[in-house]
């Protein structure tokens, strides 16, 4: 249950409640949603929150050498919008996309592979790699360098799906491409699977330490931020609920 969502449910129910015998407890309950409302838009949460999950891994460092393929994770392109518009639709998370296309300039021997299907539970030919693959021809990617996984519906499938597509070898160096705020869920996942990556983090939501209990006049980004970092920590107690990680907070590899 994401905070929006359930604050407002919880400001229906006490609507409904002032209506009845237990008026006097809707009442309280509304005043309370309406702080917690005020605590998520405008103040230092959504930031506290993310702040351990974006500073977890640093960004790559490029000295140790060209990797030898880039593994890209979707999360970037609103499938159904894409599909009703027959366009491809950039709904946020754009990072994802634009920051391949600068390693493949980089390094020209490198694979490049994006995985991304849909996340909906019922059935949908639109897939996130149709859509996302020319995009990241019309950056720069070529065609014939592109490796495309669209079955996944998970960051689990994804990695799963991507090692037996490309079937990493021992010594291989594959760097994997996705937002910081997801950079550790996806690590343990990928790590879980078999499949070593080091972490290329980036679409940050937030600028660093000094922004950890900043306000934020801006009520939506406030919101925006905290129901990012409520549902990837969600994510994260599910997955190791689940053994599809090893670690709550997965962090960089100790040497």
């Amino acid at each position: 249950m994401l905070p929006i969502n359930l604050l407002v449910e919880l400001g229906m129910l006490s609507v409904v409640l002032m209506a009845t015998r237990f008026a006097a407890f809707g009442r309280k309950l509304a005043a309370v949603t309406l702080v917690l409302l005020a605590l998520a838009a405008f103040s230092p949460l959504g930031n506290l929150l993310l702040y351990p999950l974006e500073s977890r891994f640093a960004p790559w460092d490029p000295s140790r050498g060209a990797p030898d393929g880039i593994v890209v994770l979707g999360g970037s392109v609103d499938t159904e919008l894409s599909a009703a518009h027959r366009t491809p639709v950039v709904a946020h998370a754009a990072d994802r996309l634009f920051a391949p296309a600068e390693l493949a300039r980089r390094y020209p021997n490198a694979r490049i592979v994006f995985t991304g299907g849909t996340s909906n539970l019922v059935s949908t030919v639109a897939r996130e790699a149709d859509y996302s693959a020319p995009v990241l021809e019309n950056v720069g990617i070529a065609k014939q360098r592109l490796i495309i996984e669209r079955d996944s519906r998970n960051t689990w499938e994804n990695a799963i799906f991507t090692k037996q597509l490309v079937s990493p070898k021992p010594g291989q160096r594959w760097l994997l491409v996705t937002s910081a705020f997801h950079m550790p869920r996806s690590m343990g996942i990928f790590r879980k699977a078999g499949f070593d990556v080091e972490a290329y983090p980036v679409d940050w939501r937030m600028g660093g330490r000094d922004d950890l209990f900043s306000f934020t006049n801006r009520g939506a980004d406030g919101l925006g931020r905290t129901d990012v970092a409520v549902r990837e920590w969600i994510g994260l107690v599910a997955y190791r609920v689940m053994g599809r990680t090893g670690e709550l907070l997965p962090g960089p590899a100790k040497d």
